[in-house]
């Protein structure tokens, strides 16, 4: 079974980190209404661009997506 972004997103949380992608995972942990079944890369990218404030650049998503749409090919 594929697992979803946010489920790919989780194994980059860690709450001591600064790093971009790590703040993005540990936002989106607390974000209630974050798509947390969501594959898709442009529902998921409109729900971020309009809801996320906590997401300072959309090219930490973009990098974020392209590392699980990495490990989804292996």
């Amino acid at each position: 079974m594929r697992r979803s972004f946010y489920q790919f997103l989780m194994t980059l949380r860690n709450p001591e980190s600064v790093e971009p992608e790590a703040e993005f995972a540990n936002n989106a942990f607390r974000d209630q209404s974050f798509p947390k079944q969501e594959e898709d890369y442009e529902k998921l990218s409109e729900y971020l661009e309009l809801n996320a404030g906590y997401l300072p650049a959309m090219t930490i998503f973009d990098e974020a997506y392209a590392k699980y749409k990495d490990t989804d090919r292996k």
